[in-house]
């Protein structure tokens, strides 16, 4: 009878404290200083290689296509247009990225703010399209709404295949948009949709999205240093 009573204070006593009643352990120990396995370290560096391999081969085969596409987004903001972004997943978090460095400034705190918009962040329009539309149309939709002809409209798929995607690239093209995707290997349906074809060599998707990180992170540097 006293170890059941010893047993309710104590949860009682958690419970006040603000901790769970049956904290779960863990076997990671706090503040470890344990040096990494020999084998992880190979392996990041492994990823670290293929990564710098993938962007070396993407500005050696496609670098004149990344110059055409960064001069057009340049013009495109230069006649008052705007950029409009979306992907899903972790894409969907670069387009957002992308889009707060063109707002806020990339490095420069005294460039003009650019207009960039995620179509990835109105969870009411989301929601709203996805359930009475399909989720297909959530970005079509969208740009539909919202944008003009000359604006430009890029869209992130690490598989090239996303219907989502897709719709909002050709709803975009239909708009008179110019068209960007930032993909991987496989082109074969995003590339009739658009005026400018981003291709990551690589069929790995972490590859993919880092390099396609680097890329934006370099169009909005020359997109900061151009004049407005």
């Amino acid at each position: 009878m006293r170890d059941k009573t010893e047993k309710a204070e104590q949860n009682t006593s958690s419970r006040k404290n603000g901790q769970p009643k049956n904290r779960v352990k863990t076997n990671i120990s706090q503040g470890s200083t344990k040096e990494p396995k020999a084998a992880d370290l190979t392996a990041a560096l492994r990823s670290a290689a293929e990564l710098n391999d993938v962007i070396h081969r993407f500005l050696r085969t496609r670098g004149a296509v990344f110059e055409a596409a960064a001069e057009a987004v340049a013009a495109c903001l230069r006649d008052g247009g705007k950029i409009f972004l979306f992907g899903n997943g972790g894409s969907a978090a670069q387009a957002q990225h992308f889009a707060a460095e063109l707002v806020n400034g990339l490095s420069r705190r005294d460039s003009p703010p650019l207009p960039a918009v995620a179509l990835t962040t109105d969870m009411s329009a989301l929601t709203a399209i996805g359930n009475d539309r399909g989720f297909a149309e959530v970005f079509s939709r969208q740009v539909e709404a919202l944008g003009w002809p000359g604006d430009v409209a890029l869209g992130l798929t690490t598989s090239g295949t996303s219907p989502n995607i897709l719709e909002g690239l050709r709803g975009a093209r239909a708009k008179g948009m110019i068209t960007i995707a930032l993909t991987g290997e496989n082109t074969a349906a995003v590339g009739p949709l658009t005026d400018y074809v981003l291709d990551a060599p690589s069929c790995s998707t972490a590859r993919i999205q880092e390099a396609h990180l680097f890329l934006l992170h370099e169009l909005a540097r020359r997109l900061e240093r151009a004049s407005f």
